[in-house]
């Protein structure tokens, strides 16, 4: 992935107002960032955990989106798998994360939803630079792999923004 500025970074959301994006909290560490190994940014918000935020390359640009984490249910251990990297995560490592749609649909309340790793490190699980969650044996490549995972997320990238 591109190494992304701030304002890279807050000019390519499409499902956020001009004044929520000067307000959404941009990580501050993004010098540090494994940018050879991500394929796409993602990152939740510390000051509000029911926020979270992903900018990926797509066919049209940088895409910047918004996301609501739903509440995780208590009481009972689970295994849920990431529908981006097909990492799978006892507990809470996978949530349920809902985008408002882009444009006229999103100003109706329109949404789309997916469930993802809750840390937004899939780029990381895929290429094993992150132990938590636990892969799938497979015979494809990681190339292979990296392919889908794009593929899954330009797919949740599109439904966003039609």
């Amino acid at each position: 992935m591109l190494v992304l500025t701030e304002s890279v970074i807050r000019a390519s959301f499409v499902n956020l107002t001009q004044g929520e994006t000067k307000r959404l909290a941009v990580p501050n560490d993004l010098e540090f960032r494994p940018w050879d190994d991500l394929d796409f940014l993602g990152w939740r918000d510390p000051a509000a955990p029911q926020r979270a935020y992903l900018v990926a390359e797509a066919e049209d640009g940088l895409v910047g989106v918004a996301l609501r984490v739903a509440p995780q249910q208590t009481g009972r251990v689970r295994r849920s798998m990431c529908s981006f990297c097909l990492t799978t995560h006892t507990g809470d490592g996978v949530s349920l994360m809902t985008a408002r749609k882009a444009g006229p649909d999103g100003r109706q309340g329109n949404t789309v939803g997916a469930y993802v790793c809750s840390d937004l490190a899939c780029s990381l699980y895929l290429r094993g630079k992150k132990a938590a969650g636990r892969r799938l044996d497979e015979t494809i490549t990681l190339a292979e792999k990296i392919d889908r995972t794009s593929g899954h997320l330009a797919a949740f990238l599109r439904r966003v923004t039609e």
